[in-house]
């Protein structure tokens, strides 16, 4: 099963939808906005290179050669001397390493951590752009043919409702060229998934966005060696494929940010309260080795549950274990949260800063029952949380569509940001600090692949969701 969009109105299939997305929401036009940043390569120095930074490329020397538990291994130890090393430093070596270097992958991950500029583009193989028509100023060059491969039936159609009425705002929101699109139905199975992206390679589509599932992404990644450049909607333990990106709103990116965010407020220590689902579990270790990869440590993981008292004395006896403790990282939902967080005060941790995965919003509404939640600091996306250019509110586009009301606004503005990404590709590929401001943060491309995207914070005041003041893109 398919269906195709194309820029004439009269080709278009599914008018209904069309009708719905071009009359209520688009009068005015809508244009994903990208602002790409290109730096020229710094001058390599004449200072000697630092002997962390020196130790660190021999041993990527080495981990090219490793495979499995040896090369994961090998990796850990690079990272460690790279975090160990101050901006100006990691900035100087990392610039005066030449083209092909192994060590510059490392290197540039490790500077956008920080936050920090690339000194060139990483060292990519594998990305074509040549069926693009030249791209415009701004570096909007969207493929010739796109597949957008869907579970649009199946156990995982719900999900990917939103993330195609997302996907859709973007395209018919553009003005200029747009290419032909075909949708896939891909059932939400491996199978199904890896039959689309065949057939979708064989009608001579030059890119394909999709898959949405971890089991179907996995299977297509491992199959898709030759056929059309993709990017897959999840991320999983498989690489892309050379050429191909994967964007995910994964529990994983979501421990990364609050490391992140910990780490910038000079956090060392950390107590984590974890959850029992499995999201939440994927946010702690997601969580665990990015604060390791800055320097900083998780003194004690605090499994939350059972009544007030029990959870008292059983948080106490954690906190007394773990010493000293700069922050507290929530990897629960609101229910869990709301039965721990008045606890703190009590275990010694009252004013110290507190940070949640964006879970912490699952299961709140009623602001006499949130506000216990006052002041804990969870990631979000701009377009929720104070709008984005070109992009009505969220709360307009929840007055006219379903499919992003409620949590569904998440999904709805990462098919959104799908559309942005795939328009603005060769940019976020090719160029050395490439970036685009999309509706679930500012997007970047890492060098193995997968696109990074900054979100922006919030908190709760009187129980009622709101932006924090810093609540900027970095």
């Amino acid at each position: 099963m398919h269906a195709s969009f194309e820029r004439t109105p009269r080709s278009a299939h599914h008018p209904a939808l069309r009708a719905l997305l071009l009359g209520t929401l688009f009068a005015a036009g809508l244009a994903g906005c990208a602002s790409v940043s290109v730096q020229r390569p710094a001058e390599a120095s004449h200072q000697a290179m630092d002997p962390a930074f020196a130790q660190a490329r021999e041993l990527a020397q080495a981990a090219a050669k490793q495979t499995g538990q040896a090369q994961a291994d090998t990796h850990a130890q690079i990272n460690k001397l790279l975090a160990g090393l101050d901006d100006a430093t990691l900035s100087r070596d990392a610039a005066a390493l030449p083209a092909g270097d192994p060590l510059y992958m490392y290197a540039g991950q490790a500077l956008l951590r920080r936050g920090l500029p690339l000194p060139r583009p990483f060292d990519r193989g594998g990305w074509k752009f040549d069926a693009r028509p030249a791209a415009d100023s701004d570096g909007y060059r969207p493929p010739v043919k796109l597949a957008v491969l869907l579970p649009l039936s199946g156990s995982l159609a719900p999900a990917a409702a939103p993330v195609r009425d997302g996907f859709l705002t973007g395209y018919y929101g553009e003005s200029r060229r747009r290419p032909e699109v075909t949708f896939y139905d891909t059932a939400g199975t491996a199978a199904g998934a890896v039959a689309a992206y065949a057939k979708a390679s064989a009608e001579g589509n030059d890119f394909v966005v999709g898959p949405l599932g971890r089991d179907e992404v996995s299977a297509v990644f491992r199959d898709a060696q030759s056929g059309a450049s993709m990017l897959a909607l999840n991320r999983t333990s498989v690489a892309p494929p050379a050429g191909s990106a994967s964007f995910s709103l994964s529990p994983e990116d979501d421990g990364i940010a609050a490391a992140d965010y910990l780490f910038a407020r000079k956090a060392q220590r950390v107590l984590v309260l974890a959850g029992s689902e499995e999201g939440m579990r994927r946010a702690v270790v997601a969580f665990r080795d990015r604060f390791a990869q800055r320097g900083g440590t998780v003194a004690e993981t605090f499994d939350v549950g059972g009544d007030a008292t029990t959870q008292l004395a059983r948080l106490q006896a954690a906190v007394q274990k773990a010493g000293q403790v700069d922050a507290v990282f929530f990897a629960t939902r609101a229910s869990e949260a709301r039965g721990v967080a008045p606890l703190l005060a009590s275990a010694g941790l009252g004013g110290k800063p507190r940070v949640a995965t964006s879970q912490l919003l699952a299961g709140t509404g009623k602001p006499a029952e949130d506000a216990v939640l006052d002041g804990i600091a969870y990631p979000t996306e701009p377009w929720v949380a104070r709008g984005v250019p070109g992009l009505p509110s969220a709360a307009s586009v929840a007055g006219r569509l379903k499919t992003a009301r409620g949590p569904a606004a998440r999904l709805f503005a990462f098919g959104y940001d799908a559309w942005l990404i795939t328009a603005y590709l060769e940019k976020l590929a090719l160029a050395a600090n490439g970036e685009v401001r999309g509706a679930t943060g500012t997007l970047r491309l890492d060098g193995v692949g997968n696109v990074l995207h900054t979100p922006v914070w919030s908190t709760f005041s009187g129980g009622v969701p709101s932006p924090l003041a810093d609540a900027t893109d970095r």
